[in-house]
């Protein structure tokens, strides 16, 4: 199933309650669930022509299926340069806080896809189909976030998100510490994208939001 968010923006929920999605912006599919949301993806996508796939960050529910979405679809694989070796090696949670932590080692082992080699290492400034692209690390060293200045639609990836993990009821809230090893650094990246008033922002988890003035004030109350 996908969803028009704007023209040629479609959200992909891989998992029920939009708990992990992707993004389809033009040809270029941004991010691709766990593991097994390879099937979902290629069947959302259906016969669309492709010519990319790339990476918000490398964690095992944003890259599990990329191996297999590029090599089934002969895609060209863009991650940014701090997430690069990650997205290489399949190691996705090795630059996290603690990952030894056994909810890490799980998701290393039933979430996250085979590396795979990338093609393009983005940066800031970088245009992908219309969107330029934002480093907002923190989540990750290399996290990415996308934004359409023409019609204010952003792809933020993990920099926050808009479900409640427990409830799976929308709400905004800042990526798990668990997963974020360097949370004010992300708060930084909250607070820029935030500056920015976007009108329509795309999460990695939860549904989209419509809502500059909700956005601003959740960066607001940010220490």
């Amino acid at each position: 199933m996908m969803i028009e968010i704007a023209p040629n923006v479609f959200q992909i929920p891989v998992m029920p309650r939009q708990m992990i999605n992707a993004y389809l912006i033009g040809s270029v599919l941004i991010d691709a669930g766990i593991k097994s949301s390879g099937k979902t993806l290629l069947k959302a996508i259906g016969s669309r022509k492709l010519t990319a796939h790339a990476l918000t960050h490398a964690h095992p529910d944003h890259q599990g299926a990329s191996a297999l979405i590029c090599e089934r679809l002969g895609l060209p694989f863009w991650v940014s340069a701090g997430d690069k070796a990650a997205a290489e090696t399949g190691d996705v949670v090795g630059t996290m806080s603690n990952p030894n932590h056994p909810i890490l080692r799980f998701e290393q082992r039933f979430f996250a896809g085979r590396g795979y080699p990338v093609t393009r290492t983005l940066k800031e400034g970088d245009l992908v189909e219309g969107f330029r692209v934002l480093e907002t690390p923190g989540h990750s060293t290399g996290h990415l976030s996308f934004y359409r200045e023409s019609d204010g639609v952003l792809i933020a990836g993990d920099v926050l998100r808009n479900v409640n993990y427990g409830t799976t009821l929308p709400g905004l809230g800042e990526p798990p510490a668990m997963f974020t090893p360097d949370i004010p650094q992300n708060r930084r990246s909250i607070q820029r994208i935030a500056a920015l008033h976007p009108k329509v922002v795309c999460f990695g988890h939860g549904p989209v939001m419509r809502d500059p003035q909700r956005l601003a004030a959740f960066a607001k109350g940010l220490k």
